[in-house]
């Protein structure tokens, strides 16, 4: 009897965890579209990953010599996929689950346990940044928390931020740089028009925030010319529209530390685009990236995977 009803419960797991296709773009509208070019689109359909619930993605991680793409929940859960990346995404085979803890292995409070953030260090290893008490911290590949890094001081306090809940929101290695890091929202000091990425190396680079109302950083990642790609969402109310913004920010030869920024595509649902709360974004090969939303946990929002070129 019990071995029947394991095997009902992993036939029922697996039937319901599947990936199809997916469309955002307006109707009738070219995969290339002002500065970028979509490669592939899909909706994730995983109930849970070993037992881990998969919900929440807030970041993404891909180490392109072990083809393993991490995945990182906000609620304090890593999905762990095999993946390749082609023309098209042409693998994505999740592989584990794993719920993340302190040192010692006990859990993190609810409050602490915000990872928003993803990256891989310079030897592969799995990085972390939270959102509700300031924090960065290497994983291991069981959950359970290694070591603490250095937040630089501006976003080191929550009485820095705008808000209880808005610390560091997104996660990049440089080569050059060492960890980068931007907060949702510009901190108090700094004015709202302004948006700011810190270094763990004590460099910080200021650029133009987008004018849609609410905008916010929600992700970034270093591009092969080592300057950054910015992923901002604004959103204001449900009969408003919903604007994913992809920004290039140059670090080199800024001005008093002010960076000119490109924008490379600005997807609006008021013209026909059908995003949604996009979250996490990695590059998974020369100038091509994907980019992830978060389903809120609920049943009208999906996790959506697009994949995506720009230079």
């Amino acid at each position: 009897m019990i071995k029947k009803l394991f095997i009902i419960s992993f036939l029922f797991t697996n039937l319901f965890a599947y990936m199809s296709s997916t469309d955002i773009l307006p109707w009738g509208a070219s995969n290339k579209f002002m500065k970028i070019e979509i490669l592939d689109q899909k909706s994730l359909h995983y109930d849970n990953i070993d037992g881990v619930k998969f919900s929440e993605i807030s970041d993404l991680a891909y180490n392109r010599k072990s083809k393993k793409l991490y995945m990182v929940s906000d609620e304090g859960r890593v999905f762990e996929f095999r993946a390749i990346f082609d023309d098209k995404i042409s693998t994505l085979t999740p592989l584990k689950g794993v719920k993340i803890t302190k040192k010692n292995g006990k859990k993190f409070r609810n409050y602490r346990r915000d990872s928003e953030g993803a990256t891989l260090d310079y030897k592969g290893r799995l990085v972390l940044s939270f959102e509700g008490r300031p924090k960065v911290a290497r994983f291991g590949s069981n959950g359970r928390m290694i070591a603490k890094y250095r937040v630089p001081k501006d976003i080191s306090k929550i009485r820095y931020l705008r808000g209880k809940n808005k610390g560091i929101e997104a996660l990049a290695y440089h080569y050059k740089y060492g960890f980068l890091m931007a907060t949702e929202y510009p901190i108090k000091k700094n004015p709202k028009s302004i948006q700011t990425i810190y270094s763990s190396k004590g460099k910080k680079w200021h650029f133009s925030a987008s004018t849609h109302k609410n905008s916010a950083i929600s992700a970034i990642e270093v591009m092969n010319d080592g300057n950054i790609l910015v992923l901002e969402r604004a959103f204001s109310g449900l009969f408003r529209p919903f604007i994913i913004t992809l920004k290039k920010v140059y670090i080199k030869n800024c001005k008093n530390n002010f960076c000119k920024s490109e924008i490379l595509a600005t997807l609006d649902s008021s013209k026909g685009w059908d995003v949604d709360n996009f979250e996490g974004l990695v590059r998974v090969g020369k100038n091509r990236y994907i980019m992830i939303s978060d389903d809120g946990d609920n049943f009208y929002q999906d996790t959506l995977l697009i994949y995506f070129m720009t230079n």
